[in-house]
């Protein structure tokens, strides 16, 4: 026996920012980064309460680090928040959901939270709906994935409003990580009917107007559907798993601090080739046949799983270039000296990562290695 839920509840569109107006006289703690408090993204956000007291966390930094979710821990326990708003990228909400979950847990801990909203600046990670936190323990450098239902977020805010400041570099990292989750949730071991459903809407939006969004980020209705694109390839990877594409870019980016999008991205279509196992003496693999479908949902050429493999991994690439999206870490100016210093750092880190175990193919070390010389550019 199998199951698919989700427990959120999605408000999407224009003036979706609308349904915090229902949350009136409670204490307020609002999770973000210095950017979004200072930009006055926070102040709109805010503008939709009434009579409230609210207290800004804005100590959110990329990757964000168990240093910030202890921080996050203490101003709520201070401000005894009623309400918890997640506002910003990943980081923000993954950020907003280790600290609501680590306080819940503190002994003699009196917090109640009685409503909480993830409300995502950008078209990406799926957190707000998903029961997954990447938190980065710098000492370590490594990235660790937490996955636990208590992470899920209760509301989800999808206003393409908010993400129409998102630079085209962001857009494009942030689109990429959107159709990553779609390809690696469609072909993962828990993937079924209903993954598949939302993972195939979500790699057809993307194809379609991430270009749009990237190339005219005030295009209001593709950058609506991107939002909703990244919520279904939320839902679709909470529920049947990731991959190695993940893991390896969790690993190295622990250690270079590349943006996660991107690392994904460049790795994609040399997991995409390594997943569909063209030459496998037994024959085509499940995932190599759900890739050829893909390839069909988007009009390529696909009358043989072979071809329809090539035509998706073409597709992939082609679309990187049009974003701008650099192919390896050379183009992309990486520290290659670091890199090779750190090299068997990021394949154990890998090997050990949550999501390896999802990929419908299973990973060894070697893999990983030559996965990582792909992206390297070797």
């Amino acid at each position: 026996m199998r199951e698919f839920s989700f427990s959120t509840r999605i408000f999407f569109g224009e003036g979706a920012l609308e349904r915090l107006a229902r949350v009136k006289n409670k204490r307020v703690m609002m999770v973000t980064d210095h950017y979004m408090a200072q930009s006055g993204t926070a102040e709109r956000v805010a503008s939709h309460l009434t009579d409230c007291q609210l207290t800004i966390f804005s100590g959110v930094t990329p990757d964000p680090s168990i240093h910030v979710v202890s921080e996050g821990v203490k101003v709520l326990l201070d401000c005894k928040a009623e309400v918890m708003i997640a506002l910003g990228g990943g980081s923000a909400i993954d950020a907003a959901k280790a600290i609501r979950a680590v306080a819940s847990k503190m002994e003699g801990n009196e917090i109640q939270i009685e409503e909480c909203f993830a409300i995502p600046t950008t078209s990406g990670t799926g957190s707000e709906v998903t029961e997954a936190a990447v938190i980065t323990d710098t000492d370590q450098g490594v990235k660790y994935p937490l996955v636990s239902q208590e992470l899920r977020p209760p509301i989800a805010i999808l206003d393409p409003e908010l993400v129409l400041s998102a630079p085209p570099s962001v857009t494009a990292d942030t689109g990429m990580d959107v159709l990553t989750h779609a390809l690696e949730a469609h072909v993962a071991n828990a993937a079924s009917d209903f993954t598949d459903a939302l993972a195939e809407k979500s790699i057809a939006l993307t194809f379609r107007f991430l270009p749009i969004a990237t190339l005219d980020g005030s295009d209001l209705h593709a950058r609506e559907r991107m939002h909703n694109a990244s919520c279904m390839a939320g839902l679709a990877f909470n529920s049947a798993g990731l991959g190695v594409c993940h893991s390896i870019a969790h690993a190295v980016g622990g250690q270079l601090h590349i943006s996660h999008g991107r690392l994904n991205a460049m790795l994609l279509p040399h997991v995409l080739a390594f997943n569909a196992d063209l030459q496998n003496p037994a024959g085509f693999t499940l995932a190599a046949k759900k890739y050829q479908h893909i390839a069909k949902l988007l009009y390529l050429p696909a009358p043989t799983v072979r071809l329809g493999v090539t035509n998706l991994i073409t597709e992939v690439e082609r679309l990187m270039q049009t974003i701008n999206i650099p192919a390896n870490l050379r183009e992309c100016g990486a520290d290659m000296d670091k890199f090779k210093s750190v090299r068997s750092d990021i394949v154990r880190a890998a090997l050990n990562d949550r999501f390896v175990t999802d990929n419908p193919r299973p990973v060894r070390e070697r893999d990983v290695e030559f996965l990582l010389s792909k992206l390297a550019g070797d």
